[in-house]
């Protein structure tokens, strides 16, 4: 187990320290990636920080990635590190040998919440040793481990992880894995016949010319069945201010079904731009910052009613025809709830299936309470939590069990809705 040996720290296991530190910030509302926490546990190894200022930059640079959240970020360094006496060691400090190495047997934990709650009041840092004697029913919620499990790959670890706390590298990683993950996808039953054993059409013409090589006798029958093609796929994806911390992983997922199912998508703030040509990129980088400038008005405010008119009147209205039609937002709208209805049920008359995924629908709790989601949601017929990419993944299933073995879609009288509250 690697420690960093210096007199600022003593004795200090790198990756515990980062982890708890990363945690401790993820509860003050500071989003770190799993990339970032692996940045800060290089920098310790390459330079260990010899003085409070030297760790608080080495920190801060690793770990804090927008302006933003700077004053969290030192609001909590200065609840860890702004005591006098660091609590390296609080039993080595109880029998006065200060901040000496722990012994091989010692496990570690982060320290019982004090007298008001709080596990930062409790020490200076977020990590003490405790004895091997503590038995793994005492570790109550007080002592759980804040370090992640380790799996097999890098995707394993981070498929369940909410897009916010993802980083550029992990996002990158995951979009790869997304392609050759998306090769299942609903199909439509086309006009096209051809050669199958369990056909339900005798067809003369094969069946004739290979009776030739048995006298002129049909002995056997050929037949022929419907060919199925994969269903046309549109994505919509919102990409204004409050999609702020999706929009990356949102398009990896509009790039992968690019790829694969040859979809069309499009982007959408205050107006909509269509992103099929620059996504289907060979390079990832390039197709992002490609699809960066076309996109003018990310980040800004929304209109989807709008952007939906502007679809549907535009000559890409046709492909939505018969087509499985994802609309990605979290439902905040700045067009009237009467327009956005009406808009969608245009759409819905026109598409085969309507998904939306929504990626506050995962969070406890969550209701689609707001006027647009209220307005939107009798013309969709699934209503799919998508805050990571595990969720994505199972957004072709629930497609495909709504779907009939006739090809066509099972519409209720109310919307089905996929999602933790029901």
């Amino acid at each position: 187990m690697t420690r960093i040996s210096d007199p600022f720290l003593p004795a200090v296991d790198r990756a515990a320290f980062a982890v708890a530190l990363a945690d401790r910030l993820r509860r003050r509302g500071v989003p770190v990636g799993l990339t970032a926490t692996q940045d800060f546990v290089a920098a310790l190894a390459a330079s260990p920080p010899a003085t409070r200022t030297a760790l608080y930059w080495t920190a801060r640079v690793t770990l804090v990635r927008d302006q933003p959240q700077l004053a969290r970020f030192d609001e909590v360094f200065d609840s860890v590190f702004g005591e006098a006496v660091l609590a390296v060691d609080p039993h080595a400090r109880r029998d006065g040998r200060g901040g000496s190495p722990p012994r091989e047997d010692e496990v570690h934990a982060p320290p019982p919440a004090g007298a008001s709650g709080d596990p930062i009041e409790a020490a200076g840092l977020p990590w003490v040793t405790l004895p091997s004697v503590v038995s793994g029913a005492e570790h109550d919620d007080a002592y759980a481990s804040t370090v992640p499990e380790r799996l097999p790959t890098d995707v394993a670890g981070a498929v369940d992880t909410p897009f916010e706390q993802l980083g550029e590298r992990e996002a990158e990683l995951l979009g790869r894995w997304l392609e050759t993950a998306l090769r299942q996808w609903p199909t439509r039953r086309s006009r096209r016949h051809a050669v199958r054993p369990g056909g339900h059409r005798v067809a003369i013409r094969e069946t004739v010319a290979r009776a030739r090589r048995t006298g002129w006798e049909p002995v056997r029958l050929v037949r022929t069945g419907a060919v199925d093609r994969p269903r046309r796929v549109v994505v919509l994806c919102d990409v204004s201010r409050s999609m702020q911390a999706q929009a990356v992983a949102y398009l990896h997922l509009m790039r992968a079904l690019a790829l694969t199912t040859h979809a069309e998508v499009f982007a959408f703030a205050t107006s909509l731009t269509r992103l099929t040509t620059v996504l289907a990129h060979r390079s990832a980088q390039t197709a992002f910052e490609e699809a960066t400038e076309r996109v003018v008005d990310r980040f800004g405010g929304t209109r989807i009613a709008h952007c939906l008119e502007a679809l549907l009147a535009s000559h890409h209205g046709g492909t939505l025809r018969g087509a499985v039609v994802l609309i990605a937002s979290d439902g905040w709208d700045g067009d009237p709830p009467e327009r956005l209805a009406a808009a969608m049920a245009r759409l819905r008359r026109r598409a085969h299936t309507v998904v939306w995924l929504n990626p506050r629908a995962g969070a406890p709790g969550f209701a689609p309470r707001t006027t647009t989601m209220t307005a939107a949601l009798p013309h969709v017929d699934l209503l799919l939590p998508a805050d990571t990419f595990a969720a994505l993944l199972r957004v072709p299933a629930e497609i495909a069990r709504l779907t009939g073995r006739d090809g066509r879609t099972a519409r209720p009288v109310r919307p089905l809705v996929s999602t933790p509250w029901t």
